[in-house]
């Protein structure tokens, strides 16, 4: 997988864009940028596909640019010309994925069915595009996938809104969802490129789903800690619970037993999905203490530090 691809399924968010004239092309690419989805799938449906594709690549580097609804080899030739970085066609057409693997090019062909995958597994392909989504079963057709495909990742447009985005990210076999409603066209015709900036970081958030799970408190030692636990239980009416390192006050308060992480102690955040989470918030400049990763027994990523405290509060993210 290349890097762009990588960071494209980092993001999780696949932005399609379709404009007429090529003067919104650098502004609405900044948009996407300031909103934490550096990624443009540009769709070849209008005369200025090529030029729009040209001018984000160039006058934008940030942003990850590719051409969408590719039908042939010329276009795909076209759009590579232009600055694309990837290809995503509507269909499986053996033609241009091809010419995209005999020049390099990142390709995610449209699929839907057994045959279009089988086709991709002759390509050696890992990575398509489930298209259209909605329309084809959806989440049950995807889930059904899983067994007999498992080593190819789907990327579903086509019906993916932001009430169903978290069910298609949640998937196993989903590396990504596209869909225009990351750049609104009511938006992108008022030319609101703040607008847009702004609907990008409310999906990148109702897609992570932050939430305060507890607060860890720091104490001199194990008596100490059962003692404020004790204390914290009765005062709120909650249960009270040992672990090895710790006692729970219900789920709102962990009570170390002596010195914990943090000055004063640790903040919990329990995310949707801590891998993207965590990729979006490295994105933006901040570290993380790479050490503390935890993992469950199938290898995922479930709860991290990050590096800086807060107010004395160590923070970690963790998974729902």
């Amino acid at each position: 997988m290349s890097d762009n691809m990588k960071k494209m399924f980092d993001i999780g968010l696949v932005p399609l864009v379709v404009l007429e004239d090529a003067e919104d092309a650098v502004p609405l690419a900044k948009a996407l940028v300031e909103g934490g989805i550096p990624v443009a799938e540009v769709t070849f449906r209008t005369a200025a596909a090529a030029e729009i594709i040209r001018r984000m690549a160039t006058e934008v580097p940030e942003i990850i640019v590719g051409a969408g609804t590719v039908h042939n080899v010329e276009q795909a030739k076209q759009a590579v010309e232009a600055g694309a970085k990837f290809i995503v066609t509507p269909g499986f057409n053996p033609q241009v994925v091809a010419w995209c693997l005999e020049n390099k090019v990142d390709i995610v062909p449209g699929t839907v069915s057994p045959a279009d995958l089988e086709q991709a597994l002759g390509f050696g392909l890992s990575v398509c595009k489930f298209f259209p989504a909605e329309a084809y079963g959806g989440i049950k057709t995807l889930k059904s996938l899983a067994g007999p495909y498992a080593g190819i990742k789907f990327m579903p447009t086509g019906g993916v809104n932001p009430d169903n985005m978290n069910d298609y990210l949640a998937l196993p076999n989903v590396v990504a969802v596209g869909g225009s409603f990351t750049c609104p066209d009511a938006l992108v015709k008022a030319k609101d490129w703040a607008g847009i900036s702004a609907v990008c970081r409310q999906l990148l958030m109702k897609h992570f789903g932050f939430e305060l799970l507890h607060i860890g408190v720091n104490t001199q030692d194990a008596a100490d800690g059962q003692n404020t636990a004790s204390k914290l239980a009765r005062l709120f009416g909650l249960p009270l619970q040992e672990t090895d390192a710790s006692f729970f006050a219900g789920s709102m308060f962990e009570v170390m037993k002596g010195k914990g992480r943090g000055a004063n102690g640790h903040i919990a955040i329990a995310t949707n999905d801590v891998p993207r989470a965590v990729s979006y918030f490295k994105a933006n400049g901040i570290a993380f203490e790479e050490e503390s990763a935890t993992y469950d027994a199938k290898g995922n990523l479930i709860l991290i530090f990050f590096a800086e405290e807060f107010g004395g509060f160590a923070i970690h993210l963790r998974a729902k």
